[in-house]
């Protein structure tokens, strides 16, 4: 589990590479969080192309990090979903909170 972040132009962007799951849930919450307390941005691009397995443990970990985005009236979107990924966002809904954007 590896988690990227760089700020580009008022966009937070963060690539999740590996699985996230119940066994990397904390490392990813952690590393998340410790971008998304920083002011330097206006919008966050989780780029899920690295994401190689996702269960119900990630889609919390997902779910929390765009309910303290929320707070701050900060968008999140999606991009690059694995096909996993795509099939679950896709069943969840979860595009409806967190839109998928080319």
């Amino acid at each position: 589990m590896q988690v990227n972040a760089k700020v580009y132009q008022d966009t937070l962007y963060l690539s999740i590479l590996g699985e996230l799951d119940e066994h990397t849930a904390h490392y990813a919450r952690t590393a998340m969080d410790g971008q998304l307390e920083k002011d330097n941005f206006k919008q966050v691009i989780i780029d899920l192309s690295g994401l190689d397995f996702m269960d119900s443990t990630g889609i919390g970990v997902l779910i929390g990090r765009y309910k303290k985005l929320q707070k701050r009236k900060i968008p999140i979107f999606i991009s690059n979903p694995s096909n996993q990924a795509e099939k679950i966002f896709k069943m969840t809904a979860l595009y409806d909170i967190m839109p998928r954007i080319n």
